[in-house]
Order: structure tokens, then C-alpha cells, then sequence
């Protein structure tokens, strides 16, 4: 598989072509510091074979902003230096940290904005990236990350949105690209040309009078010129559309850019990769072959295959998916793909985040903090001697399941439908012995199984399979309907 083949990512050679992109934890502690529990995160990984780790979201600056890791300062280093050692000692993974700079937010709705930094506001800040990187080359990372995407402030400078009317004007492409210019150009100064530095950006704002693609190709096509070494892409999770709640800052992903940046299950599969596939082909039709991660809802080990070997990414992101399943290319690489624990994009990771919350997945056994280690001397799970009893019910248009609970260290139970004569996907998890498909269409034939899980993704047998037909409702004058 292309997948599983090495990339030259500047001077860095990855070991395959999987990224997990940088995703909060909320396992560190105020004081900013690496902890036990962040090192146990992303040892994880490696020990799964993920290609590129990106660590969570690292501030350049002093900022107070929760449980979040740090490089401001040079005694946040020695932290960084031993989650780097465990992680190499781990697999085979490269690992660099997704540095950030953040403005001011308020639990009564007001954020500080780009308009609001003074031109020294502006150095400092600028002079801040270029320390976290000496920082963090100093703590044996393989390269580094530049946050630029998202609610934070790279990303305002380059948005459509941008308000500002001087060097830095929202008004022309240069102006909203002369921020990341200004930090790249420090940045390379402080780590060297030797040092890889990626960059997460936004292929889309999705927000309104945001940019899109015709403003993105361009975006990464400048990012080429200034020598990064890999662009990563990501979509939407902006704070202009962010939905207040009371008494808490504004969190960027509760609006509809929110839900393009995190596609939830009402989204198919793969619902991003042409705006990763259309920036590829620009900047390489310019002549620059920097490798592009696309990311959103990519799970199956075929899709990600197709992505890289149809040339429409160099690199493939899983977030939600390797927290569920660290091991997810280790298992490929065993061509044990039934073996997955396949995500099924229910989103609670992002509703603990929002909820400044420890960020577990839904789909591990419950009380877990990280993902349980596979187990091959125990056996997998399974269904009684009478079988699993699969039962189905129509009422009010909802197809209602129940069957028996298998034995074993059962995790929850993975429910397939397959429409009228289509193939059979998983379209939901659950902890319990029942299942409510409230997706059901009048007048379509339903094919359903059940196969229990454990907490790494060893699974059952499939239970009987049932067939279920739901009527059409009759509707009367009054427009209500019957069945």
C-alpha cells in the first residue's frame, strides 16, 4: 500500500503517510506543563504507527487559557524532551508539537481581536513563534507545526475577515499573508533551514463572507514560496459564528463552521477531501511538491489508499479516529482492518472539550482515560449458545432492534444496516442491547446485524441478520399521517 510507504517531509523521512493532527486532550494541568498523562496520549501512537504525531495545540505565549501544554518559557522544555524520548522509545513515529498563539476571551462574550494589537503587540508576538520553535528543537522534536487555522490568530490574520487597514489590511491577499510571513521568516531564522515547520491552515473559513478555495490555493501556494514543509488542511471552526453560552467563553466549533470542522455522523464520509485534492494540484502546477495532509471523516483503510495513490493527497489526517483507535495502522499494516475500532463520529470527544472535560471516546469501555491496549491471550467477544436473538419492531416510522448481550469484555455493540440490497455499514454504536433507527424511510427494505466489541476493537461474530420493511405513511387531509 502507498499508505504505509515512507514521505520525505523536508529533511524528516515519516515512516508512512498517517498524521494525527493535533487534538486538545484537556490532560494537562493548569501550570502548562507535560504530565504522565499527556506522555501516555501520545505513546499511543507511536506505539501504533502512526507516521506524524502532532501534539496538541502548544502556546508560544503566557496567556492563561486552561489545561493547556506550553513552550513559552525554557522550563517547559525539559517536559517536551522526555514525552519526545518515550514517544521514539515507543515505535517509529515522528513527532512535532502544533505551536499557537491565542487572543483574549471573556465568559461574558467579548474576544479580543486582530484590529486590537498594537504594531509592538504584533513583534512580540511574532518573536514568540520563533522562540517556541528554538524550543522546541531543543527538546529533539522532529520539525514543528504552525497553528494557523481555526479561532486563533495566524489564521485571523489570513481570513477574509480580517479587519485591520495597514501593513496587515484585510482588504488585499498580501496584507492578510504578511503576519505568516513576518512568523515563518522568524521562525527559520531561530530553528535553521535543517528543521522541518509545517502548517495547519483553513482550506475553507465556512463562514459567511469568509474564503474558500480560490483564496486557499493561493494562501498555500505563498506558504510554498516561504519554504514550509508540509500543509495540513482543515475547515471551518471559527469564532464569528460561535454560539454564546452563558457564562462561558465562546467556543469555536458550536456554530455551523464548528460542525464543517468536526463533520459529525449526519455528514458522509470523506466530505473535504476535493478542497486538499484542488490545493494540491495548484501549488503543483506552480512547481512546488509540498506534501498536503487531507484530513475530515476519513476512516476506511480504502479510502485513505485511494486518496494518496489518485494523487489527491500526499498524507492522510484521522483525528477522531486514531483517538478511538491508536492502533489503526499498525492493524493495517497486519491487514487485520476487521480489528478497527471504527469511529462513528458521534462527536462526544468534542462536546468534553467544549465542556473543558477530559477528552475520552465514546466507544471505549466506560472510565477509561486512554485507549485500551490490545489483549490477543483474551478471547474476543461473543454471543450466547443460543445465539444473539436479533429482534426488530417498526413503530412511528422508527425501527426498533433488541437482541441478546454477548460475553467477554464487550465494549458496546456495533449496529449494520444495509439499504434494500446495499452493502451493510456501521451507523451507530451503543453500550446496551437495543437500538432505535429513527432514519428509517417508509417504503425501503432494511437489512440489520449486530456484532459486540471490546475496547480495542476485537469484535464478535455477526448476530442473525434481520430484515425489516417499513411502510409508507398514508396521509389524510389534515396532513397527519398513517401508517
Amino acid at each position: 500500500m502507498k499508505l504505509l510507504e515512507p514521505v520525505r517531509i523536508g529533511t524528516m523521512t515519516a515512516p508512512n503517510r498517517v498524521l494525527v493532527p493535533a487534538m486538545v486532550t484537556r490532560l494537562s494541568g493548569e501550570d502548562g506543563f507535560v504530565n504522565q498523562g499527556i506522555i501516555d496520549r501520545y505513546v499511543r501512537y507511536s506505539a501504533g504507527h502512526v507516521g506524524l504525531i502532532v501534539v496538541e495545540a502548544t502556546a508560544v505565549h503566557e496567556s492563561k487559557s486552561g489545561p493547556l501544554l506550553r513552550l513559552s518559557r525554557d522550563d517547559f522544555v525539559a517536559g517536551h524532551r522526555d514525552l519526545v524520548r518515550q514517544v521514539k522509545d515507543a515505535g517509529p513515529s515522528k513527532i512535532v508539537p502544533q505551536i499557537i498563539h491565542f487572543m483574549k476571551v471573556a465568559r461574558s462574550g467579548w474576544r479580543q481581536t486582530i484590529d486590537m494589537l498594537e504594531e509592538r503587540d504584533i513583534d512580540g508576538i511574532v518573536e514568540a513563534f520563533g522562540s517556541a520553535a528554538a524550543r522546541a528543537r531543543e527538546a529533539g522534536y522532529d520539525g514543528i507545526e504552525l497553528h494557523s487555522a481555526h479561532a486563533y490568530t495566524l489564521s485571523s490574520f489570513l481570513s477574509r475577515r480580517n479587519p485591520r487597514r495597514d501593513a496587515y489590511d484585510g482588504r488585499t491577499l498580501e496584507g492578510r499573508l504578511r503576519m505568516f510571513g513576518r512568523v515563518m521568516a522568524r521562525v527559520r531564522q531561530m530553528v535553521g533551514k535543517d528543521f522541518p515547520v509545517g502548517v495547519r491552515f483553513l482550506a475553507e473559513e465556512a463562514i459567511k463572507d469568509g474564503y474558500a478555495l480560490p483564496d486557499s490555493q493561493r494562501i498555500a501556494l505563498r506558504m510554498a514560496q516561504l519554504g514550509v514543509d508540509y500543509i495540513s488542511l482543515s475547515v471551518g471552526g471559527k469564532f464569528e459564528d460561535a454560539v454564546q453560552k452563558e457564562g462561558s467563553p465562546l467556543y469555536p466549533y458550536t456554530g455551523y463552521s464548528g460542525d464543517r470542522c468536526m463533520p459529525g455522523e449526519q455528514y458522509p464520509p470523506l466530505p473535504h477531501v476535493h478542497l486538499a485534492a484542488g490545493i494540491k494540484a495548484y501549488i503543483n502546477s506552480h512547481g512546488f511538491d509540498v506534501p498536503v495532509v487531507s484530513v475530515g471523516k476519513i476512516s476506511d483503510p480504502a479510502d485513505a489508499e485511494r486518496l494518496v495513490t489518485e494523487g489527491r493527497a500526499d498524507i492522510v489526517g484521522m483525528a477522531r479516529q486514531l483517538l478511538a483507535d491508536p492502533a489503526w495502522v499498525r492493524k493495517v499494516e497486519e491487514k487485520r482492518e476487521d480489528a478497527i475500532l471504527r469511529c462513528i463520529y458521534c462527536n462526544v470527544c468534542k462536546q468534553l472539550d467544549e465542556n473543558f472535560k477530559l477528552v475520552s471516546c465514546f466507544l471505549w469501555p466506560k472510565g477509561f482515560t486512554q485507549a485500551p491496549i490490545e489483549d490477543l491471550s483474551k478471547d474476543a467477544p461473543r454471543w450466547p449458545a443460543t445465539g444473539a436473538g436479533l429482534k426488530a419492531s417498526v413503530e412511528d416510522g422508527v425501527v426498533k432492534l433488541v437482541w441478546s448481550r454477548a460475553s467477554g469484555d464487550v465494549a458496546g455493540y456495533d449496529v449494520f444496516r444495509a439499504e434494500a440490497d446495499g452493502t451493510s455499514k456501521i451507523v451507530e454504536a451503543v453500550k446496551g442491547a437495543k437500538f432505535a433507527d429513527k432514519l428509517a424511510l417508509g417504503g425501503v427494505g432494511y437489512t440489520y446485524h449486530v456484532m459486540a466489541y471490546d475496547g480495542t476493537g476485537r469484535h464478535s461474530p455477526p448476530s442473525n441478520v434481520i430484515h425489516v420493511e417499513t411502510p409508507v405513511p398514508a396521509f389524510g387531509e389534515t396532513g397527519a399521517a398513517h401508517a
